[in-house]
């Protein structure tokens, strides 16, 4: 396992606190959701300069087909709009846009959406966008491992699910868990678990969290370099 540089950071980011947002300020549900699009637009915008190359970030749960019905209409009405209108902006950016989780239980109004912005964006080369939509990272270890049979080695296990070991996991929103996010993948990960609710991060907080990341001394299990000296 090696340790990131600068320019090839990975970053995960649990987008909690839409919800939240919203009631504090006696508007709908949706209208905190709306107000999270636009965080990640920001986030979007300024990761690339503060060297992330790779960005994962948690939109919908498989968990979350459990909330009201409406909510979820408008979550997906949400994501349908976001692929479209950020599309031909990712591209002149050069953001390539890759959807993770299950496809079968989708919308059939957003399946579209997802092949017309991974296929116009894959050439993109500053930053892998990759949006976790009805996504569980148990069911994506056992899927991993029915196809692999039980063989394989641990690089094996991590191309079968697709992604290479995250290093910075950032929950907004003040809850402290992963709740079944890229369990594998962040085996190593730092975490940084920030009270400010998701519509209300921006660029200095991401910059603020690269920073802290960039303070601590990963040593995957070894020890100290000042204990060798």
């Amino acid at each position: 396992m090696q340790q990131s540089t600068y320019d090839t950071l990975h970053a995960a980011i649990i987008m909690d606190g839409n919800g939240r947002w919203a009631t504090a300020r006696g508007l709908p549900r949706i209208a905190g959701h709306r107000a999270g699009s636009e965080a990640l637009r920001r986030t979007v915008e300024s990761a690339p300069n503060l060297g992330i190359r790779s960005l994962t970030v948690y939109a919908f749960s498989s968990d979350n087909w459990r909330r009201p019905r409406t909510e979820v209409s408008a979550l997906m009405r949400l994501f349908h709009t976001y692929l479209r209108r950020e599309r031909d902006k990712c591209v002149e950016n050069g953001v390539r846009i890759s959807v993770i989780g299950r496809r079968d239980r989708l919308p059939l109004m957003v399946l579209p959406e997802i092949e017309a912005a991974e296929k116009a964006t894959i050439r993109g080369d500053k930053l892998h966008l990759r949006l976790a939509v009805d996504y569980s990272s148990r069911d994506a270890i056992l899927d991993a491992a029915k196809r692999l049979k039980g063989k394989g080695t641990r690089e094996a296990f991590s191309e079968a699910l697709g992604a290479g070991d995250v290093d910075l996991v950032i929950r907004t929103g003040g809850e402290k868990r992963l709740s079944d996010f890229l369990l594998w993948e962040c085996a190593y990960a730092e975490l940084i678990f920030t009270p400010v609710m998701w519509p209300d991060f921006n660029e200095s907080d991401l910059a603020s969290a690269v920073a802290e990341f960039h303070s601590r001394e990963r040593r995957f299990g070894a020890v100290p370099k000042a204990a060798l000296a």
